[in-house]
Parts: structure tokens; sequence; C-alpha cells
């Protein structure tokens, strides 16, 4: 009599409410053996709309290097399989698992340009399949995605990448599946999402269509985002240390031009100290056949302190040479040992060199011959006139020659102006 009760009991669910019988199979419930699965709903007829919604759970990372971008997330399609529809008088839907989902038809959505995706598995596959009374269906998955991003580093790295995931039917074109955003611009949403390079400046979702000349018209949605790369990262690997590299150089037009061990080795650190830095900015990028807003800064820099260089060289020569010329004059006493002289900094030093100062001339007015007395007698200076003969080139080399020290002097003033000019014409084009 008891197992008489519960059959009737059970029987009475049944026909209340199939979706809280537990005599009923899933399978059965949904007739899934009564269909080809095989073919789409409405075969023959227009196009199955399709909903899309997205959730971005996180942007686990984005190379600069293979140009690409890893994102996961929700995706959530929504459509219309009456052939899966079932009596339900509370209108109560049922959740399944990825065991129901390989026996009936699901869109097959794929990722336009990924080079790696994968459904996580842990503990069991990331899969959830809601069927409802009327058959509509919610099928979710959670997915990580590497995709493809076409970057433009012309301004890196004071640049913004325009980023997108492309979404699109494999088999179906559009006139057998429609694809469209669920609910709009509504349909993409994010988790806060914080990277450490990048500032993520808008998220949105829009819809096209792609052709292909041997299969047709498919639609696709895309999710773009705008990527504004955080500067202060770089400012403290790259551009403090460079200004600070360059500066360092300029300390050599302070030392004295007679300490050539001093200079030199300054000047050479400076110059492989720059070339560290280059190198190491150039082993994170993209070998791109253009020229990046950082190599601009780098290169530039590297030829200031590269110029720093070859103008103690040009000092260190013109200084040789005064003091060779003024021992070809015989200013140099016979006493003087030049190779003692030389042997400690490879030139000439003035306080061991005793020096002829040139006599003092004195300004004389020279007369016309074939002027009268009287003429000669009313001719008088001029008070504040002046005549002065510009120098020819060759007169300026000589002059810098002999005062090899106005190098120093000129660059000390002209090597920080320059450098705060490119500076300036740099940042305000580039900001």
């Amino acid at each position: 009599k008891g197992r008489r009760r519960e059959k009737r009991i059970d029987h009475k669910l049944k026909r209340l409410d199939s979706t809280k019988t537990l005599l009923i199979k899933s399978e059965q419930l949904l007739r899934i053996e009564e269909h080809d699965f095989a073919m789409r709903p409405g075969f023959g007829g227009a196009a199955i709309p399709v909903g899309i919604d997205v959730q971005v759970e996180s942007i686990d990372s984005i190379s600069e290097v293979n140009m690409d971008f890893t994102m996961t997330l929700y995706l959530r399609h929504y459509w219309k399989d009456e052939r899966l529809a079932f009596p339900s008088q509370n209108n109560q839907s049922r959740t399944f698992d990825s065991r129901l989902v390989k026996k009936i038809w699901v869109p097959d959505v794929f990722f336009v340009h990924s080079k790696r995706s994968f459904i996580h598995d842990t503990t069991m596959e990331n899969i959830m399949l809601r069927v409802y009374p009327d058959g509509n269906i919610l099928f979710s998955v959670r997915v990580t995605v590497t995709a493809l991003c076409s970057m433009d580093f012309s301004s890196f790295p004071l640049d913004t990448q325009n980023c997108s995931l492309e979404l699109e039917s494999y088999a179906y074109n559009e006139n057998d599946l429609m694809l469209y955003w669920k609910n709009g611009n509504d349909s993409l949403r994010t988790d806060e999402i914080v990277l450490s390079q990048f500032f993520i400046e808008q998220f949105h979702a829009s819809s096209g269509l792609a052709f292909y000349s041997s299969t047709g018209w498919y639609n696709r949605l895309f999710i773009t985002f705008i990527l504004r790369r955080h500067i202060f990262f770089f400012m403290l690997q790259t551009y403090f240390p460079t200004m600070l590299m360059v500066v360092l150089s300029w300390v050599s037009f302070w030392i004295d031009r007679r300490a050539v061990p001093a200079r030199v080795s300054l000047g050479i650190t400076t110059v492989l100290t720059m070339s560290t830095i280059i190198t190491g900015v150039s082993s994170s990028m993209p070998q791109v056949s253009y020229v990046k807003a950082v190599d601009i800064y780098l290169w530039t820099s590297f030829l200031f302190v590269f110029l720093s260089v070859i103008e103690y060289a040009a000092v260190n020569y013109c200084t040789t040479l005064e003091e060779t010329r003024k021992m070809k004059r015989g200013k140099i006493p016979s006493t003087f040992n030049a190779t003692q002289a030389m042997a400690f900094d490879g030139c000439f030093h003035d306080n061991e060199m005793e020096l002829t100062p040139f006599p003092r001339m004195t300004p004389t007015l020279t007369s016309d011959p074939l002027a009268t007395p009287s003429q000669v007698s009313d001719t008088r200076p001029i008070e504040g006139t002046r005549l002065r003969r510009q120098r020819s080139v060759r007169e300026n080399v000589d002059l810098l020659v002999s005062n090899s020290y106005l190098i120093d002097s000129y660059s000390r003033l002209a090597f920080p102006l320059s450098y705060l000019l490119f500076n300036t014409i740099y940042w305000s084009l580039y900001s």
C-alpha cells in the first residue's frame, strides 16, 4: 500500500509540474531523441536570432612584443529552440551543465584573430545551460582568449592603443544566423579592471558585417577598448636615467682641459650607459620598421652625450696645437722637457712655459700726406667712432685655437640650452 501511495504522488506531481518530476529524465523531458539537433532551429526558414552579452572579468596581460592581449570573460548566448520546450505551470526553468550541451544545437561562435583560447574546467567545465519552458535558452561559458591587437608604437610610450575582440559564427552566415548584442550597449559589462601599465579609457560594443569570397556575409560583433599607457613607469626606468646621463656628460665642461684621464673616462662611461639604456628598451619592444617616440628621445640624448666627448677631443686638439705653435716660435725655455710634461696627461702645461707677452700697441692717427698744414692741424680724433674690421674664417679659427678654453665656456651654455629646447619641443608634441 505504501508503494502504491508513492506512485500516485509521483504521478500527480508529474501532471502538475514536470520540472519537479524525478521519474522523467532530462533527455526525455526535452525530447532530445525525437529531433535532429545537428540542424539549427527553424532550418529552411528565416535566420535564427542569437543574442550575445559579455561580462569581462579581467584583462590578464597585454604584450607589446607579441602584439596581443589576454582576456577572461563570461560569454552568454540567447536564442529560442522550440524543440526543447516542455510543459510547466509555474514557468520554472531547468539548468544543466556541459553534459547536456553536447547533445543539443548551440551557436558556433568563435573569436576572430584569436591565437589561443580555452574554456575553464576547474573543478568542472565552466559551462551553464538554462532551458525555459517556452524553448528560450541561455548558454553561458567562462573562457580565456588571447587575441591579436594591431598596435601602433609611433608615440610609444606616450601612446594610446585601440584593441578589439571580435565574435562571429563560423559555419552560419547571415542567411542562417543573425548575431546581435542582446541589450545594445548595455550588453557589455566589466568588472573593476586595474592594469599595471595601462588605464582603460573606454569599453564599448559594436557590430558589423564580414565578407568572405567563398561563403558570403557574416554578422560580426566587436568588443572595443581603448588603452592609455601610464607614463610614470617609463619616466623612472628610461627618461630620468637618460636625462641624468646627459647632464652628467656636461660635468666634463667644468673639468680642467689638461685632466685627460678624468674627462675621457667620464665621456666613455656616459656613452656606454646610454648604449645600455637603448639596448634595454629595444629588447622589450617589437622590431618595427618605423621610429618610436622613445627612440627619438634616446638617440637624441645619445647624440648630446657623444658630442660632449667630441667637444673634449676638439679642446684637447686645439690646446696641443696652440702649445706646439708656441714651441715653434721659441717661447718655450730650453730647460723645458716636453717628454716629461706630456707623460702625465698628453698635453703641455701652461704654467711650465715662459711666454713672452705681446707688446701693447697704442693707437696712432695717420694723416693724409697731401693735406695742407692747416688741414693737418684741424685733424682731430672723432670721439665715439671706431673702425672694426670683420675677421675672416681663418682668423676666427686661429683665435679659437689660441684660446681653446673658450670651447668649454661656450659649451657650458650651448649644450644645456639646446637640450632644454629639445625637451620642450618633444614633450609638447607627444604629451
